[in-house]
């Protein structure tokens, strides 16, 4: 009798017996390994940050007062100069949301005209301090010798250079000076501390096995930097953005509040000048000094939300909490309270299961 082996036939002895048919397995495909992260994907994790819901919500706030700024022209009713002479002081009303101030203008449309001022100078002082802090203290963290302590240096210099006298200096050089000269100063005077954090986390990335092994294989220092390091680093980046965006704005308001920037340059702090200039503070005409308070309170709510989001992300202590508290709430668990429940079982089934 024949035996089939595969597809293979093999003659038998006499007086064996018989065999079965045996089945010969393809061969396993080679393993693959584990595919290499691209530039990309390492971009898309480092900004998983942004999806917890702290983050979502600092977003959404900050997303609305974006499209108020970029929609102000079609959104405002009136235009933020019309005088009106027949509504000064006037209360909010059907014609005027948020009342009028002692000229007949329209408080609604000089907050929607200022968001724009705001959003601009915080964002594009952010841009500027964000790029400079990556540049410098990557680069001071990366390289070492002079190189390293120079650049360190010139960090060291611009934290000590008081940011009000300088601004006030420059603004007194221009009659009327425009947002990106007053951005460009925030931005100029802010980027110190974000380039002191990016240079200690990148003397602690230049070890690392994956940058050392880039270094062995001859990647350039241009790639190093912005794929191998830039994606580790985005957290802190982020997080120096929003501070910068947050900083900027203080300043902004603060330095028009106190006349410092001209009262012509519309934003929530000139408006806010005007309103103690003409006495509204006094006469309680909360609806002028009012919403510029509130939306300087909501714009710094929702930074401090994404900032906290970030931190959240970041720190694992952290981390491990709020995955822990949204646990206990997807089971119904009060995460406040001090005393952890204990579930209980019946009495009937217990007896049934000794």
């Amino acid at each position: 009798m024949n035996t089939i082996t595969g597809d293979t036939v093999t003659q038998r002895q006499a007086n064996t017996p018989a065999t079965a048919t045996v089945r010969t397995p393809a061969p396993a495909s080679p393993a693959r390994g584990p595919k290499k992260p691209t530039f990309w994907s390492k971009l898309g994790s480092a900004f998983a940050m942004f999806r917890n819901g702290k983050s979502i919500a600092g977003l959404s706030i900050l997303g609305f007062f974006v499209l108020v700024a970029i929609f102000a022209d079609v959104l405002a009713p009136y235009s933020p100069t019309k005088v009106d002479n027949t509504a000064r002081f006037q209360p909010p009303s059907a014609a005027h949301w948020l009342g009028t101030t002692h000229i007949g203008e329209d408080v609604l449309s000089q907050v929607i005209h200022g968001t724009r001022g705001v959003i601009v100078v915080g964002f594009l002082a952010a841009i500027i301090a964000t790029v400079l802090a990556i540049v410098v203290g990557v680069m001071s963290g990366y390289l070492r010798g002079w190189k390293s302590e120079g650049l360190s240096a010139l960090t060291n210099v611009f934290l000590v250079i008081p940011g009000i006298p300088l601004i006030i200096i420059v603004a007194s050089m221009f009659e009327d000076p425009p947002l990106i000269l007053i951005a460009g100063v925030l931005g100029l005077i802010g980027w110190a501390w974000g380039a002191r954090v990016l240079r200690a986390q990148t003397m602690s990335l230049r070890s690392r096995d994956f940058v050392q092994a880039a270094k062995a294989n001859g990647e350039p220092l241009r790639r190093i930097i912005t794929v191998e390091m830039l994606p580790n680093l985005m957290a802190l980046i982020a997080a120096s953005f929003v501070g910068t965006v947050t900083a900027a704005i203080i300043g902004l308001t603060t330095l028009s509040y106190i006349g410092i920037i001209p009262v012509t340059t519309y934003n929530w702090g000139t408006i806010l000048n005007w309103a103690g200039a003409q006495g509204a503070f006094r006469q309680g005409q909360w609806w002028w000094f009012l919403p510029p308070g509130l939306c300087i309170a909501a714009i710094g709510v929702a930074l401090s939300l994404i900032n906290f989001g970030i931190d959240e992300y970041v720190n694992p202590r952290l981390r491990s909490a709020g995955e822990r508290a949204r646990a206990l709430k997807k089971k119904g668990m009060n995460v406040n309270d001090t005393v952890t429940a204990v579930r209980t079982e019946p009495a009937t089934s217990r007896q049934e299961n000794p």
